[in-house]
C-alpha cells in the first residue's frame, strides 16, 4: 500500500537528520538520495566532485555523512580526515572493498556497493546523525 510505512519501515525514520552525501555517480547518488529522503532525512548534497564535497563540508549545514571515497578518480580521503578531526560521524561507501580504505579509516562504518536500502538506512541510523533526528 503507498504511503503506509511498515512496522519495520518505522524503525528506519531518519526525520530531522541532515546527512551529507558524496557520490560521483549519477544513478547511485540519486538512489542514495530517494533511500534517505523516503526515510525523512534532508540530503545535502550529492556532492559528486572532491571540491564541491569541501564547499559543503565548509558550510557545515549537515549532522553526519555518507561519501565514496573515489570521486570522478579523486581520492575522497581528505574529505574523511577532515570528518574525523572535527569529530564528525560518517560512514564510507565503495564498491572496491575494504583494500581500498586507508588505515587510518579501517574503523570507520562502511557499506559496499551495491547497496542494501534498509541497510543503508540502519547504518545512517547508527551515527550520531540518528540522534539529531530525534532530540
Amino acid at each position: 500500500m503507498v504511503g503506509v510505512k511498515s512496522e519495520q519501515d518505522q524503525k528506519l525514520d531518519l526525520s530531522g537528520a541532515r546527512v551529507l552525501l558524496v557520490e560521483d555517480e549519477y544513478y547511485i547518488a540519486d538512489d542514495l538520495r530517494r533511500t534517505l529522503a523516503g526515510a525523512g532525512a534532508t540530503v545535502v548534497g550529492p556532492a559528486p566532485s572532491l571540491s564541491r564535497a569541501q564547499d559543503l563540508l565548509d558550510e557545515g549545514n549537515f549532522d553526519c555523512a555518507v561519501i565514496d571515497l573515489n570521486l570522478q578518480g579523486e581520492s575522497a580521503v581528505p574529505i574523511a580526515d577532515r570528518l574525523m578531526e572535527e569529530k564528525r560521524s560518517f560512514a564510507i561507501a565503495t564498491g572496491y572493498g575494504s583494500g581500498a580504505v586507508p588505515d587510518r579509516l579501517r574503523g570507520v562504518p562502511r557499506i559496499e556497493k551495491p547497496f542494501d536500502p534498509p541497510a543503508l538506512l540502519r547504518l545512517v541510523g547508527q551515527l550520531s546523525c540518528a540522534k539529531a533526528a530525534h532530540s
